[in-house]
């Protein structure tokens, strides 16, 4: 009943705001990767604009992507979040391939090589827009496009300067510094947090530079992105409603816990452009590197990973007729990846768990991965009413695994653990090889000059992620798994006028060959869900001082495949972290062209902790509010409020067998101030 008070009420809220009418067109580029009108894009994509991003000043990218519907990030601790679009929370070793992550149109990690929380490895804090293309990617993507695109888009070359200073608690203070001429550009921002929590906080810096070069037909931009994050991490606190004890919410049971990440990613987007065709060439070199102790297992063991990839994109397009356009194009990329898992100490805990999570090295091994893809997508104008897009991509990715351990589940030393064997099981060195295809089709038809109305049909995949293939447990000593799928059909109006814009969307996938691991312990691929969902952002301007924003969600995750998990089919469950309804609603007022306030409420609604669904976090509601003076045409002042109430909230609640509940107890009522010097 609620799905569909839900649906009623976003039609219902579609109809009336198409008898709206005219505005300024708004450019992306995450669909096409060049610069298109967002107003003509099939599909469902939203952008965090540079206004926006001003205004929240994110001290993790979840206050800033909350503003999109759809999007549901839960944090962690410090910069560590896990990500949801279109989907639920998703977690586990190949969860973040659900989503393809970018920086200026290039994925900040390769296909095969994903981490949960990687937009802490972009710049997303000097950000000049974020935009997200909500559900299946088009077949520009390729893996791990299967939920949704992020694409971080870094400052362009401007001759603006800027310096800015914010303050907050717990020793908190960021120093942010833009600046360009005519060919270069930089930005960069360095944080201190010393964190809420005992024995927590982050240390940030991010840089990052661009370079144009323009000739007659020739046009060369390069940009480079380095960060570097260190990080005491507090983990979770365990027991029923723990977030809302005061004597716990700030202690750190996992003082020992840390994360230190590097990376590095430098491209150049080469454009040759003549009267009916342009030719863009984008090679680009990654690399990313984290040490970090996993407090969230037995043991605390330390995981070290690292990669380093090179590759290209090539895209060709073309006009081939009046309103007949071409894209045809290749991505290739080669990678060079390890990974280790050690224990300096025995297990704490059940002598079950210390017999069989042993003390040592439990992984050490490389994978030489490669990857190549062509894909060709056709916009066709038909007329001035009715647009057509599809396309076709063929994707090959082969692994080459080397286990540098023996082979096995025993200890380092070739021993066998007692209690039916160690914990952690290494695959002999092999290949693996993945072919997948991907499409899309989609239909647009203009129902005045600024409403339109669309349908997209898509199909995504991605490839097995590399720790799902040899980082095994328990007797599975190989792994048969398949590429996840999922098919997806989106319906959707969206238009604007002086007054309001709007964007609704009503969609229905279905993923097959869901990767998971088995009551066994074994990573299996015969997984299936089901999400369905009704998602609406609207913006309306209720007069020339006040002003209305809100992204809403209502979905359904669901297990469509029978599975007994602690005695209970979850066939229909709710997915774990997966709820009803989320979004946020934001009233701005602004008296003049010099001051602003906004107040925004974020609602999350409740979810099951596990997929059996027999236990539940019910869910919370937050209020900040931000203001901003600009004191002059160079000086402006902002400050902003967090948890304006003081709420008791979690950020993430959880369930294990051994631990019961446990959340990532949210912050406390803060707040950040902040000095921006421009010239």
């Amino acid at each position: 009943m609620t799905n569909k008070i839900g649906y009623s009420l976003a039609i219902g809220m579609a109809i009336f705001v198409t008898e709206a009418t005219a505005n300024i067109d708004e450019i992306v580029t995450v669909a096409t990767r060049a610069e298109a009108d967002l107003a003509q894009v099939i599909g469902s994509v939203s952008v965090v604009d540079d206004k926006a991003l001003k205004l929240v000043s994110h001290a993790h990218v979840q206050q800033a992507l909350s503003r999109v519907a759809g999007v549901n990030l839960h944090r962690g601790n410090g910069q560590e979040y896990l990500p949801a679009v279109r989907s639920p929370v998703l977690t586990g070793a190949g969860g973040c391939g659900g989503f393809l992550m970018q920086e200026d149109g290039i994925p900040v990690r390769a296909a095969g090589f994903c981490n949960i929380n990687e937009l802490f490895e972009a710049n997303t804090e000097m950000a000049q827009r974020i935009e997200v293309l909500r559900g299946t990617g088009t077949v520009l993507h390729g893996s791990n496009a299967m939920h949704g695109v992020v694409n971080i888009v870094t400052p362009d070359i401007s001759d603006q300067s800027s310096l800015g200073l914010e303050f907050g608690a717990n020793d908190y203070g960021r120093v942010k510094f833009k600046s360009g001429t005519d060919t270069l550009g930089i930005a960069a921002n360095f944080t201190r947090d010393g964190g809420y929590r005992d024995q927590s906080g982050f240390d940030q810096q991010k840089v990052s530079l661009r370079h144009r070069y323009k000739s007659q037909d020739l046009q060369i931009d390069s940009g480079l992105t380095a960060t570097n994050l260190n990080q005491e991490t507090a983990g979770f606190i365990t027991g029923l409603n723990a977030y809302k004890d005061d004597s716990l919410v700030k202690k750190n049971l996992n003082p020992e816990a840390y994360r230190d990440v590097r990376s590095a990613r430098v491209w150049s987007r080469i454009s040759k452009s003549e009267q009916n065709y342009q030719l863009v060439v984008t090679p680009y070199i990654r690399y990313s590197q984290m040490d970090f102790l996993q407090h969230f297992l037995p043991g605390d063991p330390l995981e070290e990973n690292g990669q380093k990839s090179l590759g290209v994109q090539v895209g060709y397009y073309r006009t081939l007729a009046q309103g007949l356009n071409v894209i045809a194009g290749f991505d290739a990329e080669m990678t060079d990846a390890f990974l280790k898992q050690s224990q300096d100490a025995p297990t704490n805990g059940p002598a079950f768990l210390q017999e069989t999570i042993p003390q040592g090295q439990h992984y050490d091994y490389q994978v030489d991965a490669s990857m190549a893809a062509p894909f060709m997508h056709l916009d066709w104008e038909v007329n001035d009413q009715l647009s057509l897009s599809g396309g076709l991509r063929f994707e090959s990715m082969g692994y080459d695994y080397s286990n540098n351990m023996l082979t096995g589940r025993t200890r380092a030393d070739g021993s066998e653990c007692g209690r039916g064997g160690c914990r952690y099981s290494r695959p002999a060195s092999g290949k693996d090889d993945f072919n997948n295809w991907s499409s899309n089709l989609g239909a647009q038809l203009r129902l005045s000059n600024s409403h339109s109305g669309f349908i997209r049909l898509a199909r995504g995949f991605r490839a097995p992620q590399a720790t799902e293939l040899y980082r095994l447990q328990r007797a599975q000593q190989i792994t048969d798994l398949d590429s996840e799928s999922i098919d997806s059909l989106e319906i959707g109006l969206k238009g604007n006028s002086n007054l309001l814009s709007y964007k609704l969307a009503i969609y229905h996938m279905e993923k097959d060959h869901v990767i998971f691991r088995d009551s066994s312990f074994f990573n299996v691929s015969d997984g299936e869900t089901q999400h369905r969902g009704v998602e609406l952002e609207l913006d309306y301007d209720i007069n020339e001082q006040w002003s209305l924003g809100l992204s809403a969600t209502q979905a359904s995750h669901t297990y469509r495949n029978s599975t007994v998990l602690g005695g209970v089919d979850i066939r229909g469950n709710d997915i774990d972290t997966a709820p009803k309804h989320f979004g946020s609603a934001r009233l701005a007022f602004t008296p003049s062209d010099r001051q602003s306030l906004e107040l925004e409420w974020q609602s999350m609604g409740s979810y099951y902790l596990n997929p059996e669904n027999l236990h539940r976090y019910e869910g919370h509601n937050l209020l900040h509010l931000r203001a901003g003076w600009s004191v002059s045409e160079s000086m402006r002042l902002y400050a902003n409020i967090s948890n304006l109430t003081d709420r008791h909230y979690a950020e993430r609640a959880d369930y294990t067998t051994f631990s019961q509940q446990r959340y990532f107890p949210g912050t406390p009522r803060t707040a950040q101030v902040g000095l921006e010097i421009s010239w």
